[in-house]
């Protein structure tokens, strides 16, 4: 077994899928209004506060950072639209970067000295 992280494939992506009795007006409201968003998806998670992309009430791309090492980035895609039943259909995309991560220069490993 190896200690050695292997990244997720681009095409890779976790979906999850809501319908909200809300509409979608008031849905996208809570996911581009950052003091509404701030409550369940707070700056600190962000790479940026400023979303990557958007398409007024469909969609919005925001970029996520872990919060400790290596610093992983995803996107999330929120996708909005209207359901059958008169409320919203609320889809979670997201999706790893495909962006190398620097390797170190060495192997962090103490130098043995040799004896003279």
């Amino acid at each position: 077994m190896s200690d050695e992280l292997k990244p997720d494939h681009p095409d890779a992506a976790l979906v999850l899928e809501y319908d909200f009795d809300a509409p979608p007006a008031k849905v996208w409201r809570a996911v581009t209004i950052p003091a509404l968003r701030e409550r369940w998806l707070p700056d600190r998670d962000l790479a940026g506060a400023e979303p990557e992309s958007s398409i007024a009430g469909e969609e919005v791309r925001y970029r996520l950072r872990e919060s400790e090492p290596p610093f992983r980035e995803s996107h999330v895609i929120f996708r909005i639209e209207p359901n059958e039943a008169g409320g919203t259909r609320f889809r979670i995309i997201q999706q790893a970067c495909d962006e190398a991560l620097p390797k170190p220069a060495n192997s962090n490993c103490c130098l043995m000295r040799a004896a003279a």
